[in-house]
């Protein structure tokens, strides 16, 4: 099979470290490797990409915040006579219990967003920043809609409003990030 000559590698060395007497070399490539061209065009992650990391993230951002909150509970839920066994007990219960609560809640948010979002995304045939704010709309109102209808509708204007803000200031971050800030030394006022 002939490689191209347009492709950027370096060379790897796996035994480098082992002071052994192979000396094989393989060509690695220096940026992602698609199997189809259409692949490389596309610039996001894919629907299962996404749905993997938004459950992923909110479960475990669930799970972390669940914890410390059931932990601190644990901690002001001891009573005097309680030995230090006991102490450790209830605040390793608290924190699990009040953990799995938050991160299930929070890692079906984001498997609901996920899959509204990428939905959206193929329907419309764009990817802009009305497509998260409609699932974050969608996210909210389908995940309080046991509790009624205006449960739903204040929770999908919730929804809607942090979706649109989460991608407004990731926008913001890419186009002011501090990589674009002028340097003293950059600028020509180094050393006057």
């Amino acid at each position: 099979m002939a490689e191209s000559s347009d492709r950027k590698t370096r060379l790897y060395h796996p035994y480098q470290d082992l002071h052994v007497p192979i000396q094989n070399l393989y060509n690695l490539p220096t940026s992602p490797e698609y199997l189809f061209h259409e692949e490389a065009a596309v610039q996001r992650r894919s629907w299962g990409e996404n749905l993997q990391y938004f459950t992923g993230f909110g479960y475990l951002t669930g799970a972390i915040f669940g914890a410390s909150k059931g932990s601190l509970e644990g901690l002001k839920a001891a009573e005097s006579g309680d030995t230090l066994k006991l102490r450790i007990n209830r605040v390793l219960n608290s924190g699990g219990q009040t953990g799995r609560k938050f991160g299930n809640s929070l890692g079906v948010v984001g498997l609901i967003f996920a899959g509204l979002e990428s939905g959206i995304i193929h329907l419309r045939g764009t990817d802009d920043l009305l497509n998260s704010v409609v699932a974050g709309l969608g996210t909210g109102a389908l995940y309080k809609a046991a509790s009624g209808p205006r449960s739903a509708a204040v929770a999908g204007a919730i929804g809607g409003l942090a979706a649109g803000v989460a991608v407004a200031g990731k926008q913001a971050i890419k186009r002011y990030s501090f990589d674009t800030i002028p340097t003293i030394e950059s600028s020509g006022q180094g050393s006057q």
